[in-house]
């Protein structure tokens, strides 16, 4: 090889560079000679001056030369090393190296290491192919694309994750998402509740498009691997846990004998929410890194599965809370008609502060009562239940309407101050008797509410003079006390303040007003007290259009006749999407 074979040429790092003179070859023309050391960098300045082959051997590329036969001329000692086949004087062609035997520049695998091979023309049709160990850089390139895909696979699963708040939709989710990613098949297995397992599978379908399944299971008929897992333990003898997968019916398609599985629990709160059982063919077992990846999406998946089950046990108690704390309907009274019609400040809680209902009494009378607690929300609707509690309690004791209620106020003032509370209620209570005729005798005790409205057989209007004070305030208060007589036919019409107060209108701040009210009332003589107590709500949140409003509550009691009976009631409690649906009689 001559220095015109290399003038100008760079092998690409920087640490070549050849003279421009011209050096006489120091190939023989016969090819059957041994190869002949390289000439020196430069002119022969002394023994200081390095010849080829001390400088190659520092290459970091291996050099093959080869003449214009194809027959090697010339093997670097790090050409050597990777290349142990290649033989000076034989023909590259026949030492049988992919890409150089083929004479085609590139990257291939030799003897377990990954190299790259390119080939530089030289003068007289000579070649050199330069020769590069590139397995630890390729290695370390894998490694962080695997990272990074893993990561990527990660954030997904962390935003799927994070929006599902239903067990169902939650546990679904998790299994679409392992497959294919982690498993052809994944089956998710929650921890037993009330002796019963739920499960749900992922399989991946020919369209490429996961297909999810689910069932339940009694508890004891958990395969011995998924109850292992529920304890904690990672269970990993493949042999057995894929029979027993099989055995199940959860891996469709594929054999136990093909199969490679893995089961990794879901980290709860005190114990694995539930297992994850992830299976494909056997032609990618699950290596140390699948199996780090397996666990970190079991990580995440058992965050967000604990999340969606403590939301819905929350909910389980919210309802079953928000059911105990709802007004309760009146009971059938002889005599007594009754209309109620109910309409939460926060129509999602479905409850508030106002509150209503009736009681029977051993003579044939009912107690009835209306009133409303300070505070809006659940806190309000928590002491309502405390009041309704105590008046259930207390009428038993006491029938006089002034005197129970007084027992109602020491009950309460008890309760505010063991709790530190300070709240306060309103309410009209009073006891209705039937008449020979079918007219109702009402005698009430106000303590601080809006007085009640009676419509007459005349079509007019009367406002009961009845006060008092706020009940739960101070232990004495002073109790108003009235008796009204309702005619057969005749109606007496309890109500909140959600109704008076009600702002809107056309500048949409002005309230309803009782005058209001009572204009509305008039000439509705004639209608039974459900649809009465509908009037009173619909006409509220009419003028309420669209705006915010406080509790509303409205109670009518109608003289039902000498043979007249109670038996349909008005509640209406809007839905989450509709604030001024009327009330459903």
């Amino acid at each position: 090889m001559t220095a015109s074979d290399v003038r100008d040429w760079d092998p690409g790092d920087g640490r070549l560079s050849t003279p421009s003179t011209t050096r006489p070859s120091a190939w023989s023309a016969d090819v059957r000679r041994p190869t002949v050391a390289l000439p020196p960098l430069a002119p022969d300045r002394g023994p200081g001056t390095p010849g080829w082959l001390e400088v190659v051997e520092h290459f970091r590329e291996g050099l093959v030369v080869c003449d214009a036969d194809g027959v090697v001329r010339h093997v670097s000692p790090v050409a050597e090393r990777l290349l142990p086949e290649v033989t000076s004087g034989d023909l590259l062609s026949a030492a049988g190296v992919p890409g150089l035997s083929e004479g085609v520049p590139g990257s291939f695998t030799h003897r377990g290491r990954r190299l790259t091979a390119r080939q530089v023309p030289l003068s007289g049709d000579r070649c050199c192919w330069y020769v590069e160990d590139v397995t630890d850089s390729v290695s370390r390139a894998d490694a962080l694309l695997a990272e990074r895909a893993r990561s990527a696979f990660l954030a997904v699963v962390g935003d799927k994750l994070g929006n599902p708040l239903h067990p169902d939709r939650a546990a679904a989710a998790v299994v679409r998402l392992a497959v294919p990613t982690l498993a052809e098949v994944a089956v998710l297995v929650v921890a037993p509740r009330a002796g019963r397992a739920r499960w749900w599978r992922a399989s991946r379908t020919d369209d490429e498009v996961p297909t999810v399944d689910s069932g339940v299971l009694a508890g004891g008929e958990l395969p011995t691997a998924i109850a292992d897992g529920l304890t904690g333990a990672e269970p990993h003898a493949v042999d057995w846990l894929v029979e027993q997968a099989v055995d199940a019916g959860w891996l469709p398609g594929l054999a136990g004998t093909e199969s490679a599985a893995r089961v990794v629990p879901l980290p709860g709160r005190d114990a694995p929410v539930g297992v994850l059982l992830v299976a494909r063919r056997a032609t990618r077992w699950y290596d140390e890194d699948d199996v780090e990846l397996v666990r970190a999406f079991a990580a995440r998946a058992g965050a967000a599965l604990t999340t969606a089950l403590l939301y819905r046990d929350q909910a389980e108690v919210a309802d079953t809370l928000q059911a105990s704390l709802l007004p309760v309907e009146p009971v059938e009274a002889a005599g007594v008609q009754w209309g109620t019609a109910y309409r939460p400040a926060q129509a999602g809680l479905r409850i508030g502060g106002d509150f209503y209902g009736s009681h029977r009494l051993p003579d044939g009378g009912s107690v009835f009562f209306l009133g409303d607690v300070s505070g809006k929300g659940v806190e309000a609707a928590v002491f309502t239940g405390q009041l309704r509690q105590c008046l259930q309690a207390l009428h038993r004791l006491e029938s006089h309407p002034a005197r129970l209620l007084r027992l109602l106020n020491d009950a309460l003032l008890e309760t505010t101050q063991a709790h530190g509370q300070g709240r306060f209620a309103t309410i009209v209570l009073g006891v209705a008797r039937p008449e020979r005729d079918g007219g109702l005798t009402l005698a009430m005790a106000g303590g601080g509410h809006l007085p009640p409205l009676v419509l007459r057989a005349s079509g007019e209007v009367e406002t009961v003079p009845l006060r008092g004070m706020l009940i739960g305030v101070v232990p004495d208060p002073r109790v108003g006390e009235v008796t009204v007589r309702l005619a057969p036919g005749e109606t007496c019409l309890l109500y909140s303040d959600g109704v008076t107060e009600a702002r809107g209108g056309r500048r949409g701040d002005e309230h309803f007003g009782p005058e209001r009210l009572v204009a509305a009332l008039t000439g509705c003589q004639r209608m039974p007290a459900p649809a009465l107590a509908e009037r009173v709500e619909q006409i509220t949140c009419d003028w309420l259009g669209q705006g915010d409003h406080d509790d509303i509550a409205v109670l009518a009691l109608r003289a039902a006749g000498p043979s007249g009976r109670g038996v349909r009631h008005l509640h209406s409690v809007p839905t989450g999407t509709d604030q001024t649906e009327g009330a459903d009689a």
